[in-house]
Formats: C-alpha cells, sequence, structure tokens
C-alpha cells in the first residue's frame, strides 16, 4: 500500500497596494520629522539650561537670609537674589563677604561721606538726617566708633535695618566695608513665594 504525502500549500501573499504604500512611507516620513524634532527640542532646552546656568555664575547670586538683623525687610529663611557687579547706591541693600560669611545689610553712606548717629538712633549723613521708611524702629544699638565718622576711601558704612540688634559698620568689630568684599546688590525676593517681589529701598 502506497503511502500519500500531503503538502500544505500557503496562499501567496498579496502586494500590497498603493495606498499601503504611500500610508507606510507618510508613517516613516512622520517619524523622521518627529525624532528631528524632538533632537532640536532637547538642544534648545540644553542650550537654555546652559545660559541659565552661565548667568547665574556670572550675574546673579542667591542667597538666603540667616538672622534677623535686616527685619523687617528681610526674614529669617527668605532667600534673595543679587546681582553681581551692580551699581549701587545710599539706601539699597548690599551682600558681602566677612571673615567667610556673606552679609547682607543697607549702604548709608561712601567713601568721603560723614556719619553721625545720634542718641535717639537718627543718622545724619553730611549734615542731613535720612529719612528711613523701611525702620520699623530707630537705635543707636551696638556703637563703639566715634562720631562725626569720615568713611574711608574705597569703603561704604552699612547699617542692618534692625538696629537694636544689628551688628554693622557701627561697631570697629565690621567697619566700614571694602569695595572689593561686595558680592553685589540685592534686587529681588524669590521666596517664600507670598512675599515674591522687588527688594526696594
Amino acid at each position: 500500500m502506497q503511502k500519500t504525502t500531503q503538502t500544505n500549500l500557503q496562499p501567496a501573499k498579496a502586494r500590497p497596494t498603493t495606498i499601503q504604500l504611500k500610508q507606510e512611507l507618510q508613517r516613516e516620513q512622520h517619524k523622521s520629522r518627529y525624532h528631528k524634532l524632538l533632537r532640536s527640542t532637547i538642544y534648545i532646552l540644553l542650550a537654555v539650561a546652559a545660559a541659565a546656568v552661565l548667568i547665574a555664575t556670572l550675574v546673579l547670586t542667591v542667597l538666603q537670609v540667616t538672622g534677623t538683623s535686616m527685619e523687617p525687610t528681610l526674614q529669617n529663611g527668605q532667600i534673595v537674589v543679587a546681582v553681581k557687579n551692580a551699581k549701587f547706591q545710599k539706601g539699597n541693600i548690599v551682600a558681602f563677604y566677612y571673615n567667610n560669611k556673606i552679609l547682607l545689610k543697607r549702604v548709608i553712606a561712601k567713601a568721603g561721606d560723614t556719619v553721625i548717629i545720634q542718641k535717639d538712633g537718627t543718622v545724619l549723613v553730611n549734615g542731613k538726617a535720612l529719612n528711613e521708611p523701611y525702620l520699623k524702629e530707630k537705635s543707636q544699638g551696638k556703637c563703639d566708633i566715634q562720631f562725626p565718622y569720615q568713611v574711608p576711601d574705597g569703603k561704604i558704612f552699612v547699617l542692618g535695618d534692625h538696629r537694636a540688634t544689628s551688628v554693622d559698620s557701627r561697631s570697629s568689630s565690621i567697619g566700614c566695608i571694602e569695595n572689593e568684599f561686595i558680592v553685589g546688590k540685592v534686587v529681588f525676593r524669590v521666596w517664600p513665594l507670598p512675599q515674591i517681589g522687588m527688594v526696594g529701598n
């Protein structure tokens, strides 16, 4: 008896139609465009991030307020931004190096100015009493320098806004600040969010 062998024949695959080929081509072109867009977006984000780091390094300094010497203007724990090499005037708040720390104080007088602080805490610069709306209360505070006091060349005279407790240019332990030690002018508060905004005089 002769064995028979059964062969399964598969139907030939139908060739893709012109419409299917066009659809496949469109899919491939779409993927190619998507990948190009993704790459360009990543490059842009990297460039923006690099620029932000460069600006933060060369132009801006982010600082956290420590202590109460600048109350009520600046409070403990707040985060502020100082602009490096910015021109500052009397009344502005500056950050400066002191004993490996960065302190924040208000500029009261510049080189050549004469300062007098009266018993009641009124500050006179070149014989004129300062209008200081940023103070909660006046105080002569910790003061061991002789008045009238003339600010030396290349230095500034600074005071904290919380005059009763701030240790600043009134004390010979700190004295006037040399210009080369100034980090920058404090211009903006970034934290906490409800108090975000410019730091004015």
